[in-house]
């Protein structure tokens, strides 16, 4: 393709893709000529680098998240369908957890989730860096669940490009882990149990996401006793 008719749009989305299926460490200028049909300094006309990409399609990606009319439902309803939006994009796009730790996220795509995010606990009642902290809690909580997934998939890619199939490979690692942990008695009464070693129950994500905005509800409660008043803001 000739970068006369290649787009940036173009260029961010096959990056999404091959980050999707490669992960961050199988992202380069080569991959991603190929699979666009040019040669990498083609695409050097519209991104100045990896990082600048890596950039650019995280920023895309967080674009993918419904934002929820303030207007229609309560703070708790909204802050739920974010978080639950968020952990949804991430499992989709586990690179992106994994890029934390190496990068920071900025564009208008990330600038738009934070910002309504900020609306949400604004609705619920918090002000100021209350509601940044509130927000900021929720965040890391959802990035923090999703780190078992991208590790997951970043360790299947790994191991399948050491040879071998993927699949049996990682169920080796898992017997090991297993076996280790065997004489420890709390972990030795669940792995009896069905399931894998490390792997967390079934509504694990749901039960903490409510967990957590019942202690902010409880301190938006707190604080109206504490006040004297009955209402938050958004209730008036």
């Amino acid at each position: 393709m000739p970068r006369e008719t290649l787009t940036k749009d173009q260029i961010i989305r096959t990056a999404v893709d091959l980050l999707d299926d490669e992960g961050l460490e199988g992202l380069n200028m080569r991959s991603l000529g190929k699979r666009l049909g040019t040669v990498a300094t083609a695409v050097y006309w519209h991104v100045k680098n990896k990082d600048d990409l890596v950039l650019l399609a995280g920023d895309r990606v967080w674009q993918e998240i419904e934002l929820p009319d303030l207007a229609a439902v309560d703070w708790r309803t909204a802050a739920t369908r974010m978080a639950t939006g968020l952990h949804a994009m991430l499992a989709r796009h586990p690179w992106l957890v994994q890029a934390f730790g190496s990068y920071v996220f900025y564009g208008p795509g990330k600038s738009r989730y934070d910002d309504h995010s900020l609306a949400v606990y604004e609705a619920g009642g918090f002000a100021g860096a209350e509601a940044d902290r509130a927000a900021g809690a929720v965040f890391t909580f959802v990035l923090g669940n999703a780190m078992g997934t991208a590790a997951m998939a970043s360790l299947t890619r790994r191991l399948g490009r050491g040879g071998g199939n993927p699949g049996e490979l990682l169920r080796d690692v898992m017997a090991k882990a297993t076996e280790i942990a065997m004489p420890f008695p709390r972990l030795r009464s669940r792995l009896i149990a069905p399931g894998e070693y490390g792997e967390a129950p079934e509504g694990t994500f749901e039960h903490g996401l409510q967990a957590l905005l019942d202690g902010l509800e409880a301190r938006l409660a707190a604080r109206r006793v504490a006040t004297g008043r009955s209402t938050t803001p958004a209730e008036n």
